[in-house]
């Protein structure tokens, strides 16, 4: 763990999340800038900088697809697009983000362009793709 790491905190429950799945490799969680309703991060909870140095590879994204088919199933999205950037947060992370036909983007996601949800809004989106997993 990182003591300087947003995500790092978040693991360790310092900071609050709209938390969707956990387990004892994985977390993932509701963006905060949301690009789309739905749209999730999964993380390692251990601290890794980059999504190809995870040690379990395979299982990291076989999560990020359970993630994304429940966000998919609970707004009826189109499809989803898998993002790893890696430059906005020092730790390793996919942006899982259900696509809609007529959603703020093309057929490129442009990560400057988000919704905004207030609290409750949130919690429900999150409380929905729970109930989905």
């Amino acid at each position: 763990m990182n003591n300087d790491c947003v995500f790092c905190r978040i693991v360790r429950g310092e900071l609050p999340c709209y938390k969707v799945y956990e387990d004892n490799d994985f977390l993932s969680f509701l963006d905060i800038r949301p690009l789309s309703r739905g749209n999730c991060l999964v993380i390692p909870k251990k601290h890794v900088k980059w999504v190809y140095d995870v040690e379990n590879f395979g299982d990291y994204f076989e999560v990020a697809k359970k993630v994304g088919l429940a966000a998919q199933k609970a707004f009826n999205s189109k499809w989803i697009s898998f993002l790893t950037l890696g430059l906005e947060v020092p730790h390793a992370h996919i942006r899982v983000i259900p696509r809609y036909e007529k959603d703020l983007h093309g057929p490129v996601v442009d990560i400057n362009v988000f919704e905004k949800f207030n609290e409750g809004e949130m919690q429900k989106i999150a409380d929905k793709i729970k109930e989905n997993l």
